[in-house]
C-alpha cells in the first residue's frame, strides 16, 4: 500500500478547511491535518512534517506571512512546499507570498479542482520556491 502524503491545512474559516480537507481526503492519496491559527500551525507543522502546507494569510494569533517565514527558517520543515491560500487577490500580495517563500498562490474564492491541479503537481513533481 502506497504511503499517503501529509498535508497541514492553515486556515481559521473552519467550513473551508473541511472542505478542502474532505476533498483531499477523497481522493485516497493524502493523510490531512487542519491548523486554526498562526502558533498552532507551527507546532503542527513541527510535530507532523507535511509534505505539502496549505496555508491563509490572515490568520489569528500570527499572520499567515509571518508564519510562512517561520517555517522557512527551521530546519527540520524549511523546505516544505507552501500553497498560500487567502482573499487578499492582488497582484502585490501575489508577490510578497512568492518573496517570503510561497511555492503557488492562490487567491479566494476558487475553485477546489484547481487547488487540487496545484497540489498533484507539487506533491508529484516538487518545484523550487519562486
Amino acid at each position: 500500500m502506497e504511503q499517503k502524503s501529509k498535508i497541514l491545512i492553515i486556515e481559521d474559516e473552519e467550513h473551508l478547511a473541511l472542505l478542502i480537507k474532505l476533498n483531499l481526503e477523497h481522493t485516497g492519496k493524502y493523510e490531512v491535518f487542519i491548523a486554526k491559527d498562526g502558533e498552532e500551525d507551527l507546532r503542527k507543522a513541527k510535530q507532523e512534517n507535511p509534505n505539502l502546507v496549505i496555508l491563509d494569510l490572515r490568520l489569528p494569533k500570527l499572520p499567515g506571512e509571518e508564519v510562512c517565514k517561520e517555517i522557512r527558517r527551521d530546519e527540520k520543515i524549511g523546505d516544505t512546499p507552501i500553497i498560500m491560500v487567502t482573499a487578499k487577490g492582488s497582484s502585490v500580495d501575489s508577490v510578497i507570498g512568492k518573496v517570503i517563500g510561497a511555492n503557488c498562490y492562490i487567491s479566494k474564492p476558487f475553485e477546489i479542482d484547481k487547488l487540487l491541479e496545484e497540489i498533484d503537481k507539487i506533491i508529484n513533481k516538487p518545484q523550487k520556491r519562486f
